[in-house]
């Protein structure tokens, strides 16, 4: 049967994917084998796939598909994060293209739509993956707010709450004036941002000011602020004890422009005496770092001028009604009237915007719900300290070091309706109980001294807001096996703690830190040991992918174009564990033309007819091949252990590209419409076979599809590359290794001869040899006599004079072409050799002569640098005789 010209993958694909799945490959079952398992990073709901999903997944795909032929029980649990903010605000948008305002909705018709746009879209990321080839066992398939997962999350907010680790209470918060919710700090980008800067006097309050607004001539300190409609809930002025150009206002108070509230002027080192004007307004409701002061001084009670759309309100006194940013402009003219303003600069500042809705944060003091974080940091930090839990690469551990021993408590709660609903309850008078369903609360209720006489079931109202979506995807490794459910239940006995997880260093404290330490609080053990931190993809400019600049191809497009061989290849090119990707599709195109590679490798091979006549011409090239096989799988091997895939990627390409392909088929092969001898077909076919199973974690389609191939004989129904046993090491001949670089240099060298002389291929040349190094180049003649047409090979002692000379390592060539020798040139050329290595050997003799060196060098380095002077002396003794022969 003939194999196509070209491979295509759109054929390939979908049928193997669907093979795949119909056997039931990426099924998984607990029993007797070793369990190797990873948790995919859920994707939101309102997700498609993007560059980063890509890496990502492509290289959980990769660890699972070699981890599943390499005989262990490889389970990747899938599954999609219910993403509260996102999905809610999606929904919103889809009513209102209809018509319907969430306003005017009840919570439960709101929920309603949610899951019809969920069940619609929300599996297209999930789709899209399947394309990429991501062997998920898609049987366990999990989504956070289903049933079970909903109900581990409401139990472990309970549980945590007996134990006093979650209170209720007011603290700063990221406020989303769009969302009109509260978000965690990992969904505010932070951006930069053209502003004004402006200078506003604070005059003095005295006796004699009865108007209470300051006067013109009285003094003043003048505060620099980029937000000037928030001075109306200014708390203090601050300046620095050591600032001598205030000491003699502390203590005195001010008048806060256009309201006369007064305010008193007061010190902390936290002031720059540098920065601005040297003082500084406090406004503990609408800034952080204000917020700390505030709660430090005791300046409360916090003013909040805005309310939850960022509208002044009527504490504000004035502006009442004005969006923040129209009440901005309108204050700095009022200002300038009332003489408070002293001059504006432009000014370029760092501001927060949602993730999600793109409005710009508002710090906000808002009645939330918090976790106390201080008790689950330490045995979080301990894990990764104490190696329990490997950060990759570990660069990134000081980073989590310095987060889990600075960890603020953690804001749970969420002003939303799509999400699991926190589990409290609150009676008529405020007082609330915290409990799973409103029939335990009302009989909790029934102990309460306070609780009215005629209370009823239904007096009992819900807390409106939801939990942060992190608060169930911390738990995802437990709950996915249902350990909240179940915890004694096979699967999560078997399959955890999971064995790798692969995600992005951003949310290393958000999502991994927080999944360790729930690991350890539920169920005393780490939820992984082993965290792949990839890093971010870029383009070829070193741009953040996004959609505003418009930099990201379509993963689907690439796919479509390129194959999912192709496009995967291209991903790991240039992705080493925790350094950005600077992605060029030229790198996909690279892999689509290393499947083409193989392929025609494929193609060439099949169509060899055999001669069970003919003698084995090849077995020093055979014997080689499967040593440098074997060199290339232990440095395989070694990277995958250290996690640098793209390395691992790259040594795999290196050996089909140029070992296997450009150097032992070209041994091999027999002349043009000649026949193979059996040995050699049966060798290159089987160590064909076994580079489909080193390339098939990476490339899983045209592997699979090249493995059925009735050049290996009948497959049966389960007999498929995807469970094949992955390659293991053999024995390796580093002498045979070493013979083999040099003929490959000889040959390479030979072929140089022909260039420069411009030497027909098709004339056979003699050669003579000096093997100075020992080589037995006897045994690869049947090689050079193929590759490089020599027709006579003679071993001697003697230089050949008249001949055109070169060197391979120490071994020294000879070419007769008497006719065709340039005295002059040649000399040239070995002059020039000669200056080279002389300048080499006064380098290496340096560093030798330096006691220093010597000294601190690891030993296997100082014997490697008296190795090379060694051989540039012998080289230049050959030279030296050389010249002198001419």
């Amino acid at each position: 049967m003939s194999i196509a010209t070209k491979y295509n993958p759109q054929e390939t694909e979908d049928k193997w994917y669907s093979y795949w799945l119909e056997k039931r490959f990426f099924h998984s079952e607990p029993d007797e084998r070793e369990p190797y398992t990873i948790v995919i990073p859920p994707p939101n709901v309102t997700g498609v796939l993007h560059m980063g999903h890509m890496l990502n997944n492509t290289i959980q795909d990769v660890l699972i598909r070699k981890a599943r032929m390499q005989g262990k029980n490889a389970c990747w649990v899938p599954g999609t994060d219910h993403a509260s903010i996102a999905t809610e605000a999606k929904v919103v948008a889809m009513l209102k293209e209809q018509g319907i305002n969430k306003k005017d909705l009840s919570r439960e018709d709101f929920l309603k739509h949610a899951w019809e746009w969920k069940e619609k879209y929300g599996g297209i990321i999930l789709e899209q993956l399947k394309k990429l080839g991501a062997s998920c066992d898609w049987d366990r398939t999990r989504f956070t707010m289903e049933d079970d997962l909903s109900d581990a999350v409401i139990d472990s907010f309970i549980h945590l709450y007996k134990k006093g680790l979650i209170y209720r209470g007011y603290r700063m918060v990221n406020w989303d004036p769009q969302g009109k919710t509260s978000i965690s700090d990992e969904e505010v980008i932070r951006k930069e941002v053209n502003s004004k800067l402006y200078y506003i006097k604070y005059f003095v309050a005295t006796d004699e000011d009865i108007s209470g607004l300051g006067h013109p001539t009285a003094e003043y300190v003048t505060i620099a602020t980029t937000r000037p409609e928030t001075i109306m809930a200014d708390a203090a002025i601050f300046v620095n004890p050591s600032d001598e150009r205030f000491k003699h206002l502390v203590g005195k108070k001010v008048r806060i422009p256009l309201i006369g509230r007064e305010i008193e002027v007061m010190t902390d080192e936290y002031v720059d005496m540098e920065f601005g004007t040297g003082c500084l307004k406090v406004t503990p409701a609408h800034d952080t770092n204000d917020y700390e002061l505030g709660l430090k001084y005791n300046l409360t009670p916090f003013l909040d001028i805005l309310d939850d759309d960022a509208i002044l309100n009527e504490k504000a006194e004035i502006l009442v009604g004005e969006d923040r940013f129209v009440a901005r402009k309108k204050i700095a003219k009022m200002l300038e009237e009332a003489g408070n303003l002293e001059k504006v600069e432009d000014y370029k500042s760092q501001v927060g915007f949602s993730e999600r809705t793109d409005a710009v944060i508002e710090p906000k003091v808002s009645l939330q719900w918090f976790v106390k974080m201080k008790e689950f940091a330490q045995p979080a930090l301990d894990d990764v300290v104490n190696g329990e839990v490997n950060l990759i690469p570990n660069k990134f551990e000081n980073t989590y070091k310095h987060w889990m021993e600075n960890v603020r408590d953690w804001n749970i709660s969420r002003q939303l309706w799509w999400g699991q609903r926190i589990p409290a309850w609150y009676l008529p008078d405020g007082t609330y109980i915290i409990a799973k369903t409103q029939e335990e609360a009302f009989a909790e209720a029934q102990n309460l001294d306070t609780k009215p006489l005629d209370l009823k079931p239904s007096d009992l109202k819900q807390d409106e807001d939801v939990m942060d979506t992190w608060f169930s995807s911390w738990l995802w490794p437990i709950s996915v096996f249902d350990g909240f459910k179940d915890p004694n239940n096979k699967d999560f006995n078997y399959y955890y703690p999971t064995n790798d997880l692969v995600t992005a260093p951003e949310i290393l404290f958000f999502w991994v830190a927080r999944m360790i330490m729930a690991g350890r609080e539920f169920t005393g053990k780490k939820p992984f040991t082993n965290v792949y931190l990839t890093g971010i993809v870029r383009d070829k400019l070193g741009r953040k992918m996004s959609k505003s600049l418009g930099n990201s191809p379509d993963p689907i497009g690439l796919i479509d174009k390129y194959g999912a061989d192709g496009v995967r290849v291209g991903m790991l090119m240039s992705s080493p564990a925790g350094n950005d990707l600077m992605f060029d599709e030229a790198y996909c195109e690279q892999g689509r033309n290393f499947a083409s590679k193989i392929w025609n490798a494929f193609r060439l091979v099949k169509g060899w007819e055999v001669d069970t006549s003919l003698v084995n011409p090849n077995q020093q090239a055979v014997a080689w091949f499967e040593s440098r096989f074997n060199e290339a799988l232990i440095e395989i091997e070694h990277n995958f252990k250290q996690y640098r895939l793209s390395e691992a990627l790259m040594a795999t390409y290196k050996l089909v590209w140029d070992d296997f392909c450009a150097w032992y088929l070209e041994m091999v092969k027999p002349a043009y419409q000649h026949p193979i001898d059996a040995e050699t077909k049966t060798a290159t076919v089987n160590f064909f076979e076994q580079i489909l199973k080193l390339l098939h974690p990476f490339m899983p389609f045209i592997t699979e599809e090249l493995y059925h191939d009735e050049l290996f004989g009948k497959r049966a129904e389960m007999d498929c590359c995807i469970v094949a046993d992955y390659p293991v090491v053999g024995a390796v001949n580093e002498n045979l290794l070493k013979e083999a670089e040099l003929v490959k240099g000889l040959v390479s060298e030979i072929r140089n001869v022909r260039n420069t002389r411009q030497i027909s291929p098709k004339e056979a040349l003699a050669l003579s040899i000096i093997a100075n190094s020992g080589a037995n180049y006897k045994a690869w003649l049947n090689v050079v006599t193929k590759l490089a047409n020599v027709n006579e090979t003679h071993f001697v002692t003697d230089k050949v004079v008249g001949a055109a000379a070169f060197m391979v390592g120490k071994d020294e060539f000879f070419i007769p072409l008497a006719e065709n020798v340039d005295a002059a040139a040649e000399k040239e050329r070995l002059t020039k050799e000669l200056a080279y290595l002389e300048g080499f050997l006064k380098s290496v003799n340096a560093k030798l002569s330096n006691e220093r060196f010597v000294q601190n060098a690891k030993a296997e380095i100082i014997e490697n640098e008296r190795n090379k002077q060694a051989d540039a002396e012998s080289k230049i003794t050959i030279i030296k005789d050389s010249l002198a022969a001419l």
